[in-house]
């Protein structure tokens, strides 16, 4: 069993701390490790280095090496382009296939905030369990969800599929975008409806059948790809193919698409670090509370998130429930329940090539 960590994302809802160069996943934001660091070690807990990979960017390789030295230069899966979660993790299953047809995968993800290492270990490994029982399946771990998320995925499920230990493993029904306000609320009340924590399990042959079933392009081109791994001509061959690849996420090109889902419920601490607002209720023991990094002198102020990583001071009256993040070059202000739309701010500056800024 090998478990992979996606670190090839950008972050550009958490700009402007998080950049082109030097994104979310190798940046400061929760504690003292960056979050690359920080599930590194949540997942040395329970597996030896050399069974632990990362999926990243060219770009990215050095600032992630100088990070987590103890990972071996071969562990890394090396992507040229950004094409999504089905491309990155169409190659890893490709790189993992060439040693080993039947070798079991799980995804983690560098922007994960998981608080009970042990309890998610144990889960990993669970559904490594039910893969051996029954390779032909993709098994997700569902998160018992604790409040009406609007920000997060959610997969329905259905009839038991079997018993391991004290664990129930049920049949996954179908998956759920992110649904509005009154929706959400509905599922919290409800028992078959869990946030879908993209934490997927799979065998790595099946997995690329699944490629070949619903996404025949990327099969094509990963098929190319693959003699290639390992060898002096690898960079050159993925770096020729891998940009023929329609970006697509894993959810979208493959497991809405499949039936054969299994899901492990887990009802441990998960937050997808995806933007400003999840860092505050990280953070946070209360909704009224501020989180101050660096300098901050408020009145009447409550629920804010405020960085200063230039050692400005920042003063307050009368603010409620806002982001404040300033940086030597950018200042983002916004209000909490807009945390979503600082993308945009992103996309607004690469279409008016304000490049610097990225």
């Amino acid at each position: 069993m090998n478990v992979v960590i996606l670190a090839g994302g950008g972050g550009t809802r958490l700009w402007p701390v998080s950049r082109k160069n030097k994104p979310k996943q190798i940046q400061h934001f929760i504690g003292d490790q960056t979050l690359m660091q920080e599930t590194f070690s949540r997942i040395r807990t329970g597996f030896p280095a050399k069974n632990i990979y990362v999926s990243t960017h060219y770009d990215h390789l050095q600032g992630i090496r100088q990070q987590i030295p103890q990972l071996p230069a071969k562990n890394y899966i090396l992507e040229t382009a950004k094409k999504d979660t089905a491309g990155a993790i169409g190659l890893a299953a490709v790189t993992l296939a060439k040693k080993n047809p039947h070798e079991i995968m799980v995804m983690a993800n560098a922007d994960h905030y998981i608080k009970n290492r042990k309890e998610y270990i144990r889960l990993l490994k669970l559904a490594a369990k039910v893969i051996k029982k029954d390779p032909h399946n993709s098994v997700v771990i569902g998160i018992k969800p604790t409040y009406p998320e609007t920000g997060y995925g959610y997969i329905k499920i259905n009839k038991l599929f079997g018993q391991f230990g004290d664990d129930e493993v049920f049949f996954g029904q179908r998956f759920v975008e992110k649904p509005d306000k009154k929706t959400a609320q509905r599922y919290v009340k409800r028992w078959d409806y869990l946030w879908n924590s993209a934490i997927f399990c799979w065998r790595v042959d099946y997995l690329l059948e699944l490629y070949q079933k619903h996404l025949p392009k990327h099969y094509a081109v990963l098929m190319r790809i693959q003699p290639a791994l390992g060898t002096k001509h690898e960079k050159k061959v993925v770096t020729r193919e891998f940009k023929k690849l329609k970006p697509i996420s894993i959810d979208y090109g493959i497991m809405e698409k499949t039936k054969n889902i299994l899901v492990i419920p887990a009802s441990f601490d998960w937050v997808d670090v995806g933007h400003w607002r999840t860092v505050k209720e990280v953070l946070s023991r209360s909704d009224t509370e501020n989180v101050v990094k660096g300098q901050h002198v408020g009145i009447e102020s409550s629920g804010n998130l405020i960085y200063s990583y230039t050692g400005r001071l920042i003063g307050t009256a009368g603010l409620k429930d806002m982001i404040i993040i300033d940086t030597e070059d950018c200042l983002l202000v916004c209000p909490k329940d807009r945390a979503q739309d600082v993308k945009k701010i992103v996309e607004k500056l690469q279409k008016e090539k304000l490049n610097k800024y990225l």
